[in-house]
């Protein structure tokens, strides 16, 4: 892939409007967005080219990018199922275990100093630079997008399975099988519903659950749009990162509410175990590609709050061994502990008889790896996924022994419903 060269745009432009003028109506875009009204990081918006790159042989080394992190590379995302049957667990797929788009030309914005740079090799930065300036003006007329036709989702299972599900997880707990599992289960809403638009619901998802990962990727007839708030893998420099978020609460009608709910989960002895669980789980992967002695807790037990839910995150880092690959570093940590339980490949194996399908790309990871061997990938979470069928929502909660079935039956709606909403669509009865 050619050397990037960058040119700042001199006018800033809500990113917002470059995607609908421009990846917003390609075949094969992207919008790595950090949300509507980011004051700090980077989002990246362009377009690409499907490809299967060599990312298992490609080097962690230096960050060589001239503006941001981001030095080009590849944009797209792994599916959870992909990932459980690379690492040893029984698995089905409805979903492309890998979809990746070679992105050489794209704009990265500065949110810090409201800037917007033009990336591209240097002999195409003047043919690109016009093509992004037919973006804002395309992007200033687009039509607003409407609102989305009222539907009703259908469910893999109902409340009341959910909640014997989670018993056979408590079982499976009792036996000494699994110290904490990820039950997920899954919302569909057909091709034939009117209005099912990736764009637009997408727009419609980050005004209302604005989050520092979210993201727009479609290639043909598949497309994510994600409202992610959590950030699976960092690697920069030789330090690799992850934020596993175990811990969740709805935001209250009102301040004391609120903060009464934050309260709550800050206390909560269960949110509390089974988040340490998972960061024990994260240096136990991590231990395996980094060197001794220098993976540790960074943050533990912090509550990050937005529009729809408290959380309860921590964050965890180590050092890379040298040598180290993207792809060393994806087997030792992929699928995500957050999105397993523990231990991963007996959890994995428990949850693949429990939820009885795929979870496909949803419980998986997406976002960008960079030439130089970069990487930032959140969880696919909070998320819709567009296939040729229609889209579906995943949705789901960390269960241990001190698990409520009400509650985690509840906490599966809270975190559903927004993306069904941005779908137009409701929840079945009883979630």
């Amino acid at each position: 892939m050619p050397p990037l060269s960058s040119r700042r745009l001199e006018a800033w432009v809500d990113p917002e409007i470059l995607f609908l003028g421009g990846p917003a109506r390609a075949l094969h875009g992207f919008w790595l967005d950090a949300g509507t009204a980011a004051e700090s990081g980077w989002s990246w918006l362009g377009l690409g080219e499907p490809d299967d790159p060599a990312l298992r042989s490609l080097a962690c080394g230096p960050s060589v990018s001239e503006v941001g992190p981001f030095p080009g590379g590849w944009v797209g995302w792994l599916s959870y199922d992909g990932g459980a049957s690379a690492a040893g667990a029984p698995a089905v797929s409805d979903a492309p275990a890998t979809l990746w788009l070679r992105v050489t030309r794209f704009v990265a914005v500065d949110h810090a100093a409201k800037a917007l740079w033009l990336c591209a090799p240097g002999d195409e930065l003047p043919a690109f630079a016009s093509e992004v300036e037919q973006w804002a003006t395309t992007g200033q007329t687009a039509p607003a997008v409407p609102a989305p036709a009222p539907t009703e989702a259908t469910a893999r299972v109902g409340p009341q399975r959910y909640a014997a599900l989670i018993e056979e997880c408590r079982a499976a707990i009792r036996a000494g099988d699994a110290y904490q599992l990820c039950l997920t289960t899954r919302f569909e809403v057909t091709a034939s519903a009117p209005g099912l638009d990736p764009v637009a619901t997408y727009l419609h998802l980050r005004g209302a659950q604005p989050a520092h990962h979210g993201g727009f990727v479609r290639s043909g007839e598949w497309a994510l749009a994600s409202a992610s708030p959590e950030q699976f893998l960092q690697v920069a420099d030789g330090t690799v990162r992850s934020r596993p978020i175990k811990g969740t609460r709805p935001r209250g009608a009102n301040p004391e509410a609120d903060h009464a709910l934050a309260a709550d989960l800050s206390a909560s002895e269960k949110e509390r175990a089974e988040n340490v669980m998972i960061v024990d789980l994260m240096r136990n992967d991590l231990q395996r590609v980094c060197v001794p002695g220098t993976v540790a807790a960074e943050r533990l037990l912090e509550i990050e709050s937005y529009p729809a839910v408290h959380q309860l995150v921590s964050t965890v880092a180590g050092r890379l061994l040298p040598g180290t690959t993207v792809g060393d570093v994806l087997d030792a940590t992929f699928p995500a502990g957050s999105m397993t339980g523990a231990p991963k490949l007996s959890a994995m194996t428990i949850l693949h008889r429990l939820e009885g399908g795929p979870r496909g790309v949803y419980a998986g990871s997406f976002g960008w790896v960079g030439t130089d061997g970069s990487v930032d990938l959140a969880m696919v979470i909070r998320s819709v996924v567009f296939h040729p069928g229609g889209a579906s929502v995943g949705a789901g909660g960390g269960i241990t022994w001190l698990s409520d079935p009400v509650a985690e039956v509840a906490e599966v709606g809270v975190k559903a419903r927004a993306p069904l909403a941005a779908l137009g669509a409701s929840l079945p009865p009883g979630w």
